[in-house]
């Protein structure tokens, strides 16, 4: 054993480096940690609550969905069981007398392999019709109840300078 003979001040001067060890090996085992675990979960708290109001985001897309989904399949309910596209068209072109400007009208369907669903659609060509008849006909296509839309529309002039165009649109809607 080791007999120091300190005097006062070198005793001061131990026992304060001492303390000063022993208050930093304190800090560092225990103040230390616990400052960065109350980091830590307040970083994992921001981040779940991130996660929450993602989710809540995705929910209410969800809910928004689910009521289209609702409202399109009531729309579908509505819709006469015989309905066929062509028919549908067709006699729109009557109502909307524009029947005698139709050169054509061609169906086809398709069924998409991943949802299964059937695609139904009417090419149809309109010659020598005003833009006033092509609209209303339109309008009424788009406005139906039977869940129609103009897929695609081209329009040329005639080269005449009667105002007359030529239009052929592809018009579509899912079967049931």
């Amino acid at each position: 054993m080791i007999n120091l003979n300190l005097n006062r001040r070198e005793k001061i001067a131990v026992y304060g480096a001492g303390i000063f060890v022993a208050a930093f090996v304190l800090v560092q085992l225990i103040v230390v940690p616990v400052f960065e675990k109350r980091d830590e979960l307040r970083h994992k708290l921001e981040s779940k609550r991130q996660t929450l109001s993602e989710m809540l985001q995705l929910q209410a897309e969800y809910q928004t969905l689910q009521q289209k989904v609702a409202a399109s399949k009531n729309q579908f309910n509505k819709r006469q069981a015989d309905f066929t596209l062509f028919s549908f068209m067709d006699r729109l072109a009557g109502q909307t007398g524009i029947k005698k400007h139709v050169s054509y009208m061609k169906p086809s369907s398709s069924v998409n392999s991943e949802t299964g669903i059937t695609l139904s659609r009417v090419e149809m060509e309109l010659q020598e019709i005003s833009v006033k008849d092509l609209t209303k006909y339109l309008y009424s296509v788009e406005t139906s109840e039977n869940m129609v839309m103009v897929k695609r529309l081209s329009i040329s002039r005639t080269g005449r300078e009667n105002g007359l165009i030529d239009a052929v649109l592809q018009v579509e809607t899912v079967e049931t």
